[in-house]
């Protein structure tokens, strides 16, 4: 069955997007407080938008409790290996094996079926992501792509939550920014804010609220486009 154009093209305007804010974690001097900067900005953005937009269903919160515990981890995450290795190799091996976990995951628990050629096409993809990283880490990275590689296990773990979530929400957008919103003080807290944490400069709060944006738009594209495709 042919895929509906516009979720898919959500999607990958949301890829371009999701490139876009790890890249600014990573080119940060220091990754927890860039990860810290870009959620400060999404809690901005979602407190300013949240009061105009209509409220999940009752539904759906107890997806959004889990998916908040599930980004705490994330994010976490995240900063870890982008302490210890470069976006070259944490970006493949992170985002390379978690559309095939998430795929395994609806299959097998959400009775989602997948023709033989999808099945290719995932493993094509995957492999091929994952292809880019191999071989690639330093004895120095390792601890990176280890935190990556987790990353992937929690990544398919929320898609999947928040597929189920999304749908019982009647509000995308809404649901996204709650997720921000409920993840954002134990991330921080997780990543030390207060240590060494000086008064942020002008740019980086700049950077770290367009990363927040480019973080959101993906998110709530990518949950969008699940509420109208597999």
């Amino acid at each position: 069955m042919a895929l509906p154009a516009l979720p898919v093209a959500g999607v990958l305007a949301g890829a371009f997007l999701h490139a876009a804010w790890n890249v600014g974690i990573r080119g940060g001097a220091d990754r927890n407080r860039s990860t810290i900067l870009l959620l400060a900005g999404a809690v901005l953005i979602a407190l300013a938008l949240l009061p105009f937009l209509p409220a999940p269903r009752a539904a759906a919160w107890p997806y959004l409790g889990r998916s908040a515990l599930l980004h705490v981890l994330y994010f976490f995450l995240v900063a870890k290996a982008y302490q210890r290795a470069g976006v070259s190799l944490v970006y493949p091996a992170m985002r390379g094996i978690a559309p095939l976990l998430t795929t395994l995951t609806a299959v097998l628990f959400l009775g989602e079926a997948l023709s033989a050629a999808g099945w290719i096409g995932i493993l094509l993809i995957s492999g091929g992501i994952v292809l880019m990283a191999r071989g690639r880490a330093t004895p120095g990275e390792l601890a990176g792509l280890a935190a990556a590689l987790l990353n992937a296990v929690i990544i398919a773990a929320y898609t999947v939550n928040d597929a189920l979530g999304v749908r019982a929400s009647g509000a995308p957008l809404s649901y996204t920014l709650w997720i921000y919103l409920l993840c954002a003080v134990p991330v921080a807290l997780l990543l030390h804010w207060g240590k060494d944490f000086c008064k942020p400069r002008i740019r980086e709060l700049a950077s770290g609220f367009g990363a927040a944006a480019c973080s959101i738009a993906s998110y709530a594209l990518a949950l969008w486009a699940l509420t109208r495709a597999p």
